[in-house]
């Protein structure tokens, strides 16, 4: 268990920018200490665990350090690839649902800090799901990637209206995939 962080650690437990780290730290917001003869910053597990309580960001995030995927389809092939090669991957902590209700029975207790969604499942759809998402403050910083084939613009942009961040149309590159999830979660 890490004892002191770097604001670009402390950045990615709290799923925020290495700058908005920076500036609760110089702001004193975030408490901490300069590593001496530099200008480096440190930032002590509790001071941290103090910060993360009150901005209600998940202590959970500190504990594993990897950061939780949610891969909801209903082709099992979808979720054995993804759920195999995003597992692979030591960044990621990946759990597969293969409903709507499975999915939001685990979201509840994963907290993802990011969804894989297959926009049109037997019992929902994906617009439901990202209203759903977005209403809960609890999951505000959850990001959510529909995963799609049959799919018209129009639908897209409803999607992303609905509070999608981005759209991937299947069948997908799996680098490219994990490049828009990389680019999403920061690492």
């Amino acid at each position: 268990m890490k004892d002191v962080f770097t604001t670009g650690e402390a950045a990615q437990v709290c799923s925020v920018s290495q700058q908005t780290i920076i500036r609760c730290f110089d702001d004193g917001r975030l408490k901490g200490y300069r590593v001496p003869g530099s200008r480096f910053r440190r930032i002590p597990r509790d001071a941290l665990i103090e910060f993360m309580r009150e901005h209600k960001i998940p202590l959970d995030r500190l504990e594993s350090g990897k950061r939780r995927i949610l891969v909801v389809d209903d082709e099992a092939e979808i979720l054995e690839l993804l759920g195999d090669y995003l597992g692979a991957d030591p960044r990621f902590e990946v759990r597969t649902a293969s409903t709507g209700y499975d999915a939001g029975l685990l979201t509840g207790a994963f907290k993802p800090d990011l969804i894989l969604l297959d926009f049109l499942l037997p019992d929902i759809n994906g617009n439901v799901v990202c209203k759903r998402v977005r209403e809960n403050p609890e999951l505000a910083r959850t990001r959510i990637i529909i995963v799609s084939g049959a799919v018209r613009q129009a639908e897209i942009d409803a999607l992303l209206s609905a509070g999608a961040d981005e759209f991937v149309r299947k069948p997908f590159d799996l680098h490219h995939l994990v490049g828009r999830i990389s680019a999403l979660l920061g690492v």
